[in-house]
């Protein structure tokens, strides 16, 4: 769930602003929105997510993080995504990632219309970026929009024998993998 707060920057303020902050903040389109935590099977597939593909990448070419490193849309948007990849050996001060190459989320309720819609349409304007994959955290599925020689095209992956192929990186990732234990820890919903 997202709450806007009434208050309007540009990135820059925004982050500085965000730095003395407990809960999070996202700015879209120069508004500041209030982010709520996620759910335990969030938590769970994001984790999964990101150790699957920190296992296929060169460390020395690629860092996987977290949900607290932000991506810079424009002057007025920043986000900060479940999982994303930026090339090493940018400064451990920044706040921002330099050269995102694949930037991922995994939905939640109130999430899906944002990650698939406006997310969706501002990652893919970001130049240096390969892909931008949305995994469900009900059922293994997977939206990816990867960039090829004439631009990104759309691709759903699910069941577990899917497979998420990310050809600029060179990766793999079966969802078999990622939604691994899934099943036995939903099942007590």
């Amino acid at each position: 769930m997202n709450v806007q707060i009434s208050r309007s920057m540009d990135s820059s303020a925004f982050l500085a602003w965000v730095a003395g902050r407990e809960e999070r903040y996202e700015l879209a389109k120069g508004r500041v929105v209030m982010m709520t935590g996620g759910s335990r099977g969030h938590g769970y597939i994001t984790r999964k997510f990101a150790n699957a593909v920190e296992n296929r990448l060169d460390g020395d070419k690629w860092a996987v993080w977290t949900s607290d490193f932000a991506v810079g849309i424009d002057s007025g948007t920043v986000r900060y995504p479940d999982v994303v990849v930026d090339a090493v050996g940018n400064p451990w001060g920044d706040l921002v990632a330099t050269t995102p190459a694949l930037i991922g989320e995994v939905l939640s309720p109130s999430s899906v219309t944002t990650d698939l819609g406006d997310k969706a349409a501002e990652y893919l304007q970001l130049p240096g970026l390969l892909a931008y994959l949305v995994l469900s955290q009900d059922e293994p599925k997977a939206w990816l929009w990867a960039r090829g020689e004439f631009g990104f095209t759309a691709e759903v992956v699910t069941g577990e024998d899917g497979i998420i192929r990310i050809p600029a990186l060179s990766i793999e990732l079966p969802l078999s993998e990622i939604y691994a234990g899934f099943a036995r820890s939903s099942s007590n919903d």
